[in-house]
């Protein structure tokens, strides 16, 4: 993912819900969201180059979402893919606090990344550019290509939005209306990660736009108090016109 805006606690009825923008090469293969044949307990869309996934959740409420940081100096070949830290969390008995521990241990065969990872307890982030792990409190959280709720400008927006959304029951609809914000950041709000002022312009709105690279998806979930899962991911073309969206509701395992 390259945006991910997500509430922990932080409406009464709905203790998580996401709202986050795939960002990544139209070339690149992958696969809409699913539950992987070969591990049917993992909801989520796929890289089929390295197996690996951007955003998932499992039937047992474990959450994961990943984001590269954008880092011009960083060149290196050969590093693991980033999505296989977040399908390595859904895919085992790990809990969050523990496979943070890990991850950060292990941080540096990745190249700079974020990991948000949930189980029906605790929500923490880690990353390799980051001070260790760090276990969030209840609250509504933003997370680009930099460290958690950096304030670039399509991070402070999208938190806005998520907080308008919870202030009443938050539908998958008005979630994806968040993340259709294909507005340009003003030239004096934009960071500067190396990769020239057209770039930063190109990758300053909420859903990016562009023939190469752009938001292929976008992805809305709810889990209620409940344990209800309404899950969707919307794809879309190099053009950004709206292509399939898939939808899922079931109830978490007890």
């Amino acid at each position: 993912m390259c945006l991910i805006a997500l509430a922990w606690r932080a409406h009464a009825d709905y203790p998580l819900v996401v709202a986050a923008n795939r960002d990544e090469f139209h070339e690149r293969p992958s696969a809409a969201a699913q539950f992987w044949d070969d591990r049917p307990q993992i909801l989520g869309g796929r890289d089929l180059e390295c197996m690996g996934t951007w955003l998932g959740l499992t039937r047992a409420g474990k959450f994961a979402g990943v984001t590269n940081v954008r880092d011009a100096t960083d060149a290196r070949t050969g590093a693991r893919s980033r999505g296989l830290l977040a399908s390595a969390f859904l895919g085992n008995g790990v809990r969050a606090a523990e496979f943070t521990r890990q991850t950060a241990a292990d941080g540096q065969a990745y190249r700079g990344f974020n990991l948000l990872v949930a189980d029906r307890d605790e929500l923490w982030w880690v990353s390799n550019r980051g001070d260790g792990p760090r276990r969030l409190a209840p609250g509504v959280y933003g997370l680009s290509n930099h460290l958690l709720d950096t304030p670039w400008p399509k991070v402070v927006r999208a938190k806005a939005r998520l907080e308008q959304v919870l202030e009443v029951a938050p539908a998958l609809d008005s979630l994806f209306e968040l993340l259709a914000d294909d507005a340009r950041a003003p030239d004096p709000e934009l960071p500067d990660t190396g990769v020239g002022l057209e770039r930063e312009r190109l990758l300053s709105p909420t859903k990016i736009v562009s023939g190469t690279y752009g938001t292929r998806c976008s992805t809305a979930l709810t889990v209620s108090a409940d344990g209800t899962v309404r899950f969707a991911e919307r794809a879309f073309d190099r053009e950004g016109r709206e292509q399939d969206t898939v939808r899922y509701e079931f109830r978490l395992a007890r």
